[in-house]
């Protein structure tokens, strides 16, 4: 399996993606929430991939996924997505089945700004030039999954973007 998840990584992301909006849609609605609207950028390069807004509070989304087990210890965010408002980080774990969870959050409640993330280390190219050498990439911060705060169901996601007020 780990093969698929390697040759097919866009299409895996892309469904992990699906599947979390479904998620979160499903849980607001059987909660009586009806009115969550998403929202997908045309361009990947303001550092988040959706935004989600219900009950005026709008969240500016940036979602990393790894599989359950991996021995992810960072993840690289642009420094853009300090910008936006209640801007925030989910990592999804996923197992070979697709299935959601644990989640890692790194974010403020409703109406506060994003953790300051200048202050983390600058990340570097993934590949060397032609003398190994790495560039570094003075957009991106390497932020230490140590930083984020485990979840456990979708439940909690939820109330860590919309607070107890969108749980009716």
């Amino acid at each position: 399996m780990a093969d698929e998840h390697s040759l097919h990584s866009s299409q895996r992301e892309n469904t992990l993606e699906h599947i979390f909006i479904g998620d979160v849609m499903r849980t607001l609605w059987v909660s009586g929430v009806y009115d969550l609207e998403v929202l997908k950028p045309e361009v990947d390069d303001s550092g988040y991939d959706i935004v989600f807004e219900t009950r005026s509070i709008v969240r500016h989304i940036q979602l990393k996924s790894t599989k359950r087990g991996s021995h992810v210890s960072s993840v690289n965010v642009q420094l853009q997505l300090g910008n936006k408002p209640n801007g925030c980080i989910i990592i999804i774990e996923f197992d070979d089945k697709l299935n959601l969870g644990p989640f890692y959050w790194f974010g403020n409640p409703p109406g506060q700004s994003m953790p300051v993330i200048s202050s983390y280390p600058i990340a570097k190219q993934t590949k060397g030039n032609a003398m190994g050498n790495k560039s570094q990439r003075p957009n991106i911060r390497k932020i230490p999954r140590k930083s984020f705060q485990e979840l456990d169901s979708i439940d909690e996601v939820i109330e860590c973007l919309f607070g107890k007020y969108a749980r009716i």
